[in-house]
This record gives structure tokens, sequence and C-alpha cells, in this order.
């Protein structure tokens, strides 16, 4: 294994074994039937002595989950179980980035193609009922300009329900695998967003299209938002600060609500 990509290996690894530590665990419950869609999960305080980890990184579990449409929260209630699981194994799609050199740009290229002509087909096929979940997921963006991390739920929330409106399968499992990708990789530098609102009018623009039906508009929006998105992040890349060591929770620490 050449040297960079060995580098790239062990940083992606490093980076997401404790999320998917805390994503096998869940997936385990919702597999053996100990939590069932609707079920609200144990107290965070609960799951994070189970787990041996700090709340933090639970919390980066469950946010990748929340982001996939696997689980739920909701203000001041806790966090439930929305559906099955996912294929899990999309999230390998970042260690084979990796091992074979990807870049950030081929990356956007390859969300361009695809994502374009997806939200196209969404805004031929999309129901009143998809609709209305864009413009939930827009309205929660703006909601949320001034926690990025969950924001970024949204957002990927938001592209996850475009491919489910396109009412294509194939394109809608393709999108699974890049918005597990996207999350995991956008959740180390979201916090070095300069302007989320921007954004959050790209989305809007988006919702529109596909509520006028209007194929050749959502098409150019998505690219065009996806464009802006490349510049967004590729800024956001060079601010990030380097990995602080993982510091068990105190066992007296008290709950604070996500949101």
């Amino acid at each position: 294994m050449k040297k960079e990509a060995k580098e790239q290996f062990d940083e992606v690894s490093g980076h997401s074994q404790l999320t998917m530590h805390v994503v096998e665990h869940i997936r385990s419950l919702i597999s053996s039937g100990e939590v069932r869609p609707g079920d609200r999960l144990p107290p965070e305080r609960d799951l994070a002595r189970q787990l041996k980890i700090s709340r933090s990184s639970l919390r980066s579990g469950i946010g990748f989950l929340a982001a996939m449409g696997v689980l739920k929260s909701r203000h001041g209630a806790g966090t439930f179980v929305a559906s099955g699981p996912p294929s899990f194994d999309s999230s390998s799609f970042s260690v084979l980035g990796a091992l074979h050199g990807f870049h950030p740009w081929q990356m956007f290229e390859a969300r361009i193609v695809i994502e374009s002509n997806v939200a196209a087909l969404a805004a031929e096929r999309a129901t009143d009922e998809h609709i209305a979940e864009l413009a939930e997921e827009v309205a929660e963006m703006y909601a949320s300009l001034e926690d990025p991390q969950q924001y970024l739920i949204h957002d990927v929330r938001f592209h996850r329900t475009i491919a489910k409106a396109s009412g294509n399968p194939i394109l809608g499992a393709l999108m699974e695998t890049l918005t597990a990708s996207l999350y995991q990789i956008r959740s180390k530098t979201i916090q070095n967003a300069v302007d989320l609102k921007e954004s959050s009018e790209m989305h809007r623009e988006i919702y529109r299209a596909i509520r006028s039906h209007n194929p050749a508009l959502a098409r150019r929006a998505m690219e065009q938002h996806l464009n802006l998105a490349r510049l967004a992040q590729a800024s956001e890349t060079e601010h990030v600060e380097p990995p602080v060591e993982e510091v068990p929770a105190p066992p007296d620490e008290v709950i604070h609500p996500e949101r």
C-alpha cells in the first residue's frame, strides 16, 4: 500500500471507528428485535456507559444514523427508531476512497452527474408526500443555521428524499452510498461553514423546482447547488483542526437536549 493511501486509510479508520461502533451496536439492537420501529432508544447515559464511550462519540453515531433515516430525534422526548437499518456496508465507500485515492472533486463530479438527473426525475414523479417531506427538511435547515451538525443531518435527509422521490430504487441505493460517505466526510468540517443561509436558499430553490414539477429547472438548481457546495467544502477543509484524544464521559455528566 502506498504511503499516502495508507495515511488516508488510517485517518478514515481512526475517525470512524467510534461512530461505527455506535452504528453497529444500534443495528444489532434493531436486528435482534430488542428495539423496533417507533421504539425509543435507551437514554444516552445508559448507552454511553454500555459502550464505554463519551456522549460526544455516541451522538456522532446517532447523528450518522439520523442522517441516514434510521433514527429520528424528537426535542425533549428522545431518539426513536424510524425504520429498519439500510445497508451499513455503504460506509466502506469512504475506506475504498482512502485506499484508492478518490479526490473530492471526483466525488462532486459524480454527484453532479447522478444527483442532477435524480432531481429531474423527482420533479417528474414526486408525490405530495415527497414534496411535504422536502418542505420540512428545508424548514429544519433554516431552523438549524446556528447548529451546523444538526443542519447537516437535514441537508443529507433532503438529498435522500429527492432520491426516494425519483421513483428509481437503483438510483436510491446509489444515493444511500453517496450520502453515507458525504455525512462521514462533512461531519468533520461542517463546524467551519461560513454561510449556511446561502446553502439553505439553494436547497429551497431545488425544492421549489421539484414542487413545480419542472425537471429542467430542478436539474439546473441541483448543478448550481453542488458546484457551490464543492467550493464551500474546500473552504471548510482548509480550517479543520487536528483531532483531539477521546476522553471518557464522567459518570455524573448532565444530559443536555440535542437541540
